[in-house]
């Protein structure tokens, strides 16, 4: 073979490679990335599409319209009811700033382009289709409304849940914004130091304090025996820091229960040396710490970490202090786990999507993430949370005539005041609802303040919201 020949079946070996890397790189995007790309604030064929395209209804769980879109000179403008009440889970669906929340994520469901076809995009960039498809959330419109109300004028988050189906029934995190008006107020708005484009229910990442000896108790009923009687002075000194609840004056001898009900810092501190990092680590992990809880919005892992730092990072774990940080969601996801008998539901915002003649295209099935300790376990860690209610920290979220369950918090905040948290289920015997409250920066006590907000949440919900659907 000549030189001639042989550079020629080298230049056609290399065009035959070259085809077939890009083949294959385009195959790849079609198949795996498709919806990454198409969703793709950037993408701009995106937006020539969606200026034509009507996009679908979000309606709350009794069919209350929340956002739809009229058409307007041609091209097609979007309306969100409510201005702020939705403006973390509803999100918002700009040409000028992009997309979030659930506009976001279940962008090509409400263009009607969720069938992840070359042949549909081809369609949809010729002769776009016009309407989209609609949302029906888990939400219920008059509870969502009852938890802004009550966490008007402070920063935090309060989410309500049916802790048997997973149902987000209300999630509402302030500051927040005006969706309608945010193109006029974009620069006020994302130079806020309150960052009311954040999402606290699923993006922020709090101290839990004593809302944490949940996870602790299960971690004293598994490596020691919790009937054991401990002496509480008020303060013990662990590796030469002092560790010390907040009455110095000590609450004497007591087992787990006793120490649960009255949020005994020093036992728990105690405790998490015995039970030891790995063990805690553990059951933290099985809790869902460390990985995300996937509702369709932009979220945060809880982070318990993975190393040890000595016996008085060790404490500090055992109290929810220290180096562990919990997102409201992982937070009601577990007390809704143990109102649920341990089982812990998938939560989730969107039951239903349907086309715009009303066909249902997709619904939510109801799942299980992980089923919580075992049955003599979740027992008395459920009778626990009830006398916590019922004579200890938690006793203002009491609700007459009706059995509550559930735990307060209040975490240490090394940049500022105290966060203040609840988190509970009602009723008791069935459970219904399960809610978490974290009042940020709030400088007062989760049985304080708190939990007089999660009382009026279960108030609200147990008389106002249709169960039994």
């Amino acid at each position: 073979m000549n030189l001639e020949k042989k550079r020629i079946l080298i230049l056609l070996a290399s065009l035959c490679t070259g085809f077939a890397i890009l083949i294959g790189y385009l195959s790849y995007f079609q198949i795996f990335r498709a919806e990454d790309v198409r969703n793709n604030s950037y993408n701009k064929r995106l937006w020539i599409n969606e200026d034509k395209i009507l996009r679908g209804s979000i309606t709350d769980r009794d069919g209350n319209l929340l956002a739809y879109s009229e058409a307007s000179d041609g091209t097609a403008r979007r309306i969100y009811k409510y201005d702020r009440l939705y403006s973390h889970v509803i999100g918002y669906s700009l040409k000028e700033y992009g997309k979030s929340g659930l506009e976001k994520s279940f962008n090509s469901y409400l263009v009607g382009a969720n069938e992840n076809t070359a042949i549909n995009e081809l369609i949809n960039l010729i002769n776009p289709t016009g309407v989209g498809n609609n949302l029906k959330l888990t939400i219920d419109h008059s509870l969502q409304a009852k938890a802004r109300e009550l966490l008007s004028g402070k920063k935090g988050s309060i989410i309500a849940m049916d802790p048997k189906t997973g149902e987000i029934l209300a999630m509402v995190s302030l500051p927040d914004f005006n969706v309608n008006t945010l193109i006029q107020e974009w620069n006020t708005v994302s130079e806020d130091t309150n960052s009311p484009l954040f999402n606290r229910a699923t993006q922020g990442l709090y101290p839990p304090g004593s809302v944490f000896k949940i996870v602790t108790a299960i971690g004293v009923m598994r490596a020691s025996n919790p009937d054991d009687l401990y002496n509480c002075t008020g303060t013990v000194i662990i590796d030469g820091k002092e560790f010390s609840d907040s009455d110095k004056k000590g609450h004497g001898e007591l087992g787990l229960n006793e120490a649960f009900a009255k949020s005994c810092n020093t036992y728990f501190a105690i405790k998490a040396l015995e039970i030891g990092h790995s063990e805690l680590l553990k059951i933290a992990e099985e809790l869902g710490f460390n990985k995300k809880l996937d509702v369709g919005l932009e979220s945060s892992s809880s982070v318990f970490p993975t190393d040890s730092k000595g016996d008085t990072d060790l404490a500090a774990s055992g109290i929810g202090q220290g180096r562990i940080l919990a997102t409201p969601l992982n937070m009601l996801a577990i007390i809704a786990g143990i109102a649920n008998d341990g089982a812990m539901m998938e939560p989730y915002l969107v039951s239903e999507m349907t086309s715009p003649e009303g066909k249902l295209i997709n619904s939510h099935e109801q799942a299980l993430t992980m089923q919580v300790g075992d049955i003599d376990e979740i027992a008395r860690l459920k009778e626990m949370l009830r006398e916590v209610v019922k004579t200890g920290t938690g006793r203002n979220a009491s609700i007459k005539n009706v059995a509550v369950a559930g735990k307060t918090g209040t975490a240490e905040n090394p940049t500022g005041k105290n966060h203040a948290w609840f988190a509970g289920f009602a009723p008791f015997d069935d459970p219904k609802v399960a809610v978490v409250v974290i009042l940020e920066e709030e400088g007062s006590s989760g049985g304080s303040s708190a939990a007089p907000i999660a009382r009026d949440i279960m108030i609200h919900a147990l008389n106002n919201v249709d169960f039994n659907r």
